[in-house]
């Protein structure tokens, strides 16, 4: 620490702790009262001024500012600065927890010490202001004498009282830096769940009033689980056990419920969700719209540059804004229209797969019928032929016995044919429905080819358009839809220009198309949108470079004319 000389309480200070008494410059005592005996090696601190509490602590110096040395006046000696010029003097490395300085140079007459000592401070910071005189020059009265001369050289000091006090202050920092760590533990741990009560008959009917009661249900059904766990259950309390498991039961339904309506108010947040974004697009379509009809010759020309400059950029960044809601909004409805198609699909292919099941396995049951019912037909007639056979070789009277046992297989014969034609017309019946669903199904399964079929000639089209020097109309038959895919195609354009309904570019068009099948060529979709005339039809916005090319969807219009 470096202090200035126009302080006198510092240097007192100073002087005090090496055990000389301290003079000013005049010569008089700082401190009267000054004991040489009261000195830091008896381990008592003095009193100084600079001691915090007496309110006559200088004020901090600058670390910029220069340090002027100048000469110490003491009772029996004086201290002359050293050159300023001169580097200041070598210190070895301080030691941990230094509180000893040594102090050599002293002169050969001096009476309290010889040529060097060893100083221990009460403080640390004592030892920087002990270096503080390191490199003066010390002179006894006013004698010239080369006995009562010397240069002070002030250092660390190695003293195993202070390595010692420095790891007991080390251990005990180390200590309360770990009980800080243990209490900030220990209030960022959470709170440890409440210990579960034991099982009887009075805890039992709180549980069980808590299970019917929805907000205390999680805490009352994690204390009947733990009672489960641990045993509990025996032939005395199963009933209580059961009636409680019977409320958890009937806790399903609340949940049920619960969950029915929030999916409702899911539902609900997602109309209007979508009105709102239908709201905001309309509005944005006038602003746009607003845009549009400033850029027009007769409005446009009454604007300056920078006017026209900030329109044209307000007019761009509405219609990309426009476009992401509008894509938003095309990307929900697309979503709600998938999933109701897809759950149609399913119910459609389900019922069809019961129902040729159900086809099938009532055709096998009449087969089997079928075939056991012409077994027993068989064996019938076998009887009634053995039964002629014996009566032709007896040529007697026909016996009542035997013309009743005839009568009887002979109805019996006719009852089993009539079942037969019966079960017969059934099983054709059966079989011809198997053999129409059959027929349906690969009707649909050649529909699918031909439609990727169609799918494959229309990418080869276009390929081989581009291709070639002619336009792809002179391909084209006369009849404006060509294929089923080109429908859908119509249809779609129709439905997206529909929500536009002041038009969009062929890129714009083409950029939804990609996102649903990225074969898709705007040269095809141009060519078609210009073959149905009282379907689309294009205009020309804009003035010179703004100028544009839209389509819009004319359909109802063309409806009239058509």
């Amino acid at each position: 620490m470096t202090l200035p000389m126009s302080d006198p309480t510092a240097w007192a200070t100073a002087m005090n702790n090496l055990g000389m008494a301290p003079l000013g410059i005049a010569g008089q005592p700082i401190l009267p009262d000054f004991d040489p005996a009261l000195g830091m090696m008896t381990g008592i601190p003095p009193i100084t001024p600079m001691m915090p509490g007496l309110g006559i602590v200088p004020p901090p110096i600058p670390p910029d500012m220069p340090v002027v040395k100048e000469i110490i006046h003491c009772k029996s000696c004086t201290l002359f600065p050293p050159n300023p010029n001169l580097p200041p003097p070598a210190t070895r490395e301080r030691p941990p927890g230094c509180k000893t300085v040594f102090v050599g140079g002293l002169p050969e007459n001096g009476t309290d010490k010889k040529n060097f000592c060893h100083i221990r401070f009460a403080e640390e910071y004592m030892v920087d202001k002990a270096l503080y005189l390191s490199g003066y020059r010390i002179r006894l009265g006013s004698s010239t004498d080369k006995k009562d001369t010397g240069r002070l050289h002030v250092d660390f000091a190695q003293a195993r009282d202070d390595l010692y006090e420095w790891e007991c202050k080390q251990r005990m920092l180390a200590r309360e830096e770990r009980h800080r760590r243990r209490m900030e533990e220990e209030r960022l741990r959470p709170p440890s769940p409440p210990p579960v009560v034991h099982y009887s008959d009075h805890e039992c009917s709180i549980v069980a009033e808590k299970l019917k009661d929805e907000s205390k249900f999680s805490e009352a059904v994690q204390t009947l689980l733990t009672w489960i766990e641990r045993g509990e259950v025996n032939r005395r309390s199963a009933n209580n056990f059961y009636s409680m498991i019977q409320s958890a039961n009937s806790h399903i339904r609340r949940l049920v419920n619960e969950k029915v309506a929030h999916e409702k108010d899911m539902e609900e947040a997602k109309e209007k969700f979508k009105q709102a974004l239908s709201g905001i697009l309309i509005q944005f379509e006038q602003i746009v719209a607003v845009y549009h009809s400033a850029s027009k010759q007769k409005a446009w020309d009454h604007f300056t540059k920078a006017q026209r400059k900030n329109i044209s950029v307000w007019c761009k960044q509405a219609e990309e804004i426009r476009n992401i809601h509008n894509d938003e909004l095309m990307g929900i409805r697309r979503e709600e229209e998938m999933e109701m198609s897809d759950d149609e699909i399913e119910e459609k292919t389900e019922t069809k797969e019961t129902e040729e099941s159900a086809l099938v396995s009532q055709a096998e049951a009449l087969k089997e019928e079928n075939d056991s019912l012409r077994w027993q037909l068989d064996a019938y007639r076998n009887e009634v032929e053995l039964l002629k056979q014996e009566q032709g070789k007896t040529h007697k009277e026909d016996d009542p016995n035997k013309e009743q046992q005839l009568k009887l297989l002979q109805q019996a014969l006719q009852g089993m044919q009539q079942h037969l034609l019966k079960v017969q017309e059934e099983y054709k019946r059966k079989d011809a429905e198997l053999e129409k669903i059959k027929d349906e199904k690969l009707q649909v399964e050649k529909m699918l080819e031909n439609l990727k079929e169609k799918e494959n000639c229309a990418s080869r089209l276009c390929a081989s358009s581009q291709d070639s020097d002619y336009p792809i109309e002179k391909t084209l038959n006369s009849s404006p839809i060509k294929s089923e895919r080109e429908a859908l195609l119509v249809g779609i354009i129709s439905t997206f220009l529909h929500v536009h309904p002041f038009g969009a570019s062929i890129e714009y068009i083409c950029s939804y198309l990609h996102r649903l099948d990225n074969k898709i060529c705007t040269s095809d979709v141009e060519c078609l949108m210009s073959r149905l005339q009282h379907t689309f039809k294009q205009e020309m916005t804009g003035v010179g470079a703004s100028l544009e090319k839209r389509w819009k969807f004319c359909g109802f219009e063309g409806l009239k004319l058509t």
